[in-house]
């Protein structure tokens, strides 16, 4: 895969994890007593789903370009992007384990994406 194709590759698994954390605010947002009206007018969820729909069709376009057992590792680094950014962002908590788990994953992604 290219360095390029990589990179790409790289902030469509990005995007979704901003997506993630797009839909923990939207989560929140929601009223107790669900209502269709309170659904549709959360600019969370709007934002959420709009950047997965974008990230979606990039997808499909790496998909085309690349072969789906060197991209798909790939996805695995949201297990470690989606915490790391919830800490940043959100203030939840980030325990060593997760990073270990990452770092594994890391591993993983560098092996399985070389050709």
């Amino acid at each position: 895969m290219s360095l390029s194709l990589s990179l790409f590759t790289l902030l469509c698994v990005v995007g979704i994890s901003i997506g993630q954390l797009l839909f923990k605010k939207a989560a929140a947002a929601l009223p107790a007593a669900l209502s269709l009206g309170a659904v549709v007018t959360n600019g969370w969820l709007l934002a959420a789903l709009a950047l997965y729909g974008v990230t979606t069709l990039a997808w499909i376009w790496v998909l085309r370009h690349a072969p789906l057992h060197l991209a798909y590792p790939f996805m695995g680094l949201a297990f470690l992007i989606v915490p790391t950014l919830a800490w940043l962002l959100l203030g939840e908590p980030l325990h060593w384990r997760t990073l270990a788990g990452g770092a594994l994953i890391m591993a993983g992604v560098a092996l399985a994406s070389t050709s």
